[in-house]
């Protein structure tokens, strides 16, 4: 299984869904005018109500809880292991495919808001299987995106997101993996079965938290490394397109081995493309698909271009600070190294990858509990709820190789309906952005 699984993860299959999502990432840069822009608009507007706008959840609500499926491990454990296979150029690379993803986040989230469902009176759900079903009625792919979804949050979502946590656990605390897994399903049970309110209140808490307990700690070993800072940065472009030893000892990699690490790493961190995010942005208070499309695309900006950003000059700061330490290191323990400079730096660093494996793990529930629901019903929802919990304990006391490699397979193949959508949707995504025609183009 762990070879088959594999031999996909490495095959031509899986750079070609690179290359496709790389370049809609490109397209609708182009097309939509460089949306990119308008971020700091978006920010503006994630933080603005808009009087009498239907929907369940405040444009921040909504964005948080796509932020704290996105802002995961990856974030740290992610971009450790792209510096060390790729090199700091990796960096760079991932820098790119953010910038860039944030026009696609735009035009899948853009999607979901246009074309959203009423459930309820108030409530909408909406999404890549919504879109593919009723605007382009490819009913079999809408259930096949739905599926995906479902099955990869039960890995990356909990399983995987669990085991992090209890890793981090016992980094620094002898305790034993049933009782720590048996805590985290309890706490995120107790979160999940209040439905998609109570996600998203937790998250609006937790997302602006456990970001700025981490930068904080960034900024601190930054400051300490300051010497080192711009020679980092400078270290991380030139890397991006040599393969030549760079100073401070750090040896060089193959350019092409740091561009696809960047680029796989960059894809499938910030989500974009991935249709995931979008399932979130129809349930936001808003009147326009525009205005909650620049909202949400935000996500991209924080995700990627900042908080990859700020790990991987953090990483090669200290690098370039101590190059003898990382010899032979771990790609997963490069990030501990780093914080291991300040006092207390490593459990400043155990408790920010709990607090963002946490914030994934709920996250991603509302996504999976959103697939659930279109696949069986409300009756569907109860039970997947409760998979959703055991897995989570599952996750904390089980090897997860398999399990990893699966989610990641899952997680991947999602993108192929949505950017089927996107590409078949992609004039009216078009117009209606960059003319402002409202009118229905379907």
């Amino acid at each position: 299984m762990l070879k088959l699984i594999g031999a996909f993860q490495n095959s031509i299959g899986s750079l070609l869904l690179l290359i496709l999502l790389f370049a809609t990432h490109v397209y609708f840069t182009i097309r939509l005018k460089c949306i990119q822009s308008r971020i700091p608009e978006g920010i503006r507007l994630s933080f603005s109500k808009e009087e009498g706008s239907a929907g369940s959840l405040s444009p921040f609500a909504a964005l948080a809880t796509s932020l704290a499926a996105t802002i995961g491990t990856g974030n740290i454990i992610g971009i450790s292991a792209a510096i060390a296979i790729g090199g700091p150029g990796a960096v760079f690379w991932c820098w790119i495919t953010g910038i860039f993803g944030i026009a696609t986040c735009y035009a899948e989230c853009f999607l979901s808001a246009r074309y959203r469902v009423e459930k309820e009176k108030g409530v909408y759900v909406g999404g890549p299987m919504y879109v593919l079903e009723r605007v382009l009625h490819k009913k079999k792919l809408a259930l096949l995106f739905a599926l995906l979804a479902a099955a990869a949050s039960f890995g990356i979502g909990s399983s995987v997101q669990s085991h992090s946590i209890c890793a981090a656990v016992t980094e620094t605390i002898p305790v034993s993996v049933h009782l720590t897994g048996i805590i985290i399903a309890l706490l995120a049970g107790s979160i999940i079965l209040g439905g998609a309110r109570q996600i998203a209140k937790v998250c609006t808490f937790l997302v602006p938290f456990m970001s700025l307990f981490y930068f904080g700690g960034c900024l601190f070993l930054l400051w300490a490394n300051g010497g080192f800072v711009m020679q980092a940065v400078g270290v991380i472009v030139k890397s991006a397109f040599t393969s030549k030893s760079v100073a401070g000892g750090i040896a060089g990699t193959a350019v092409m081995i740091g561009i696809r690490t960047g680029l796989a790493k960059g894809l499938f961190t910030n989500e974009a493309g991935m249709g995931s995010i979008a399932i979130s942005a129809a349930e936001a208070k808003t009147s326009s698909p525009v205005r909650q499309g620049l909202v949400s695309m935000t996500g991209v900006f924080w995700d990627t271009v900042v908080m990859c950003a700020l790990t991987g000059i953090t990483i090669v700061s200290s690098m370039l600070k101590m190059p003898q330490s990382y010899v032979g290191a771990g790609e997963d323990r490069f990030c501990f190294l780093a914080f291991s400079q300040i006092p207390y730096g490593e459990y400043i660093l155990s408790v920010s990858l709990i607090l963002f494996a946490f914030a994934t793990i709920i996250g991603w529930s509302y996504y999976g509990e959103c697939a659930a629901g279109y696949l069986f019903g409300e009756k569907g929802i109860g039970w997947y709820k409760t998979m959703y919990i055991v897995s989570v304990y599952l996750g904390a006391v089980l090897s997860l190789e398999t399990v990893w490699n699966l989610a990641e397979m899952f997680n991947s193949l999602m993108a192929i309906p949505n950017l089927i959508s996107l590409w078949l949707l992609r004039k009216v995504i078009i117009r209606e952005t960059v003319c402002g025609k409202k009118r229905n183009m379907v």
